[in-house]
């Protein structure tokens, strides 16, 4: 139970990481870069790839079966 709520927190965490460099990149369609160019540029950072990472620890904080032995399962 404590392994899923810091996995849970944790995902969080990077959701919200994530998140957040996405909405401070949305100033380079300001200076001129089209949408496309504004997603290619995304995709490519690392800190906005966090967003999977912290949906995935979530997902698996939801989903994994609890247990004796969580982590055997």
């Amino acid at each position: 139970m404590f392994l899923k709520f810091i996995l849970f927190l944790i995902g969080i965490l990077f959701t919200s990481f994530g998140i957040i460099n996405i909405i401070l990149y949305l100033n380079l369609c300001v200076i001129g870069y089209s949408f496309l160019e504004y997603v290619n540029f995304i995709i490519r950072k690392l800190e906005c790839l966090c967003i999977i990472v912290g949906i995935f620890l979530i997902w698996i904080s939801i989903f994994f079966k609890g247990g004796k032995n969580e982590i055997c399962k």
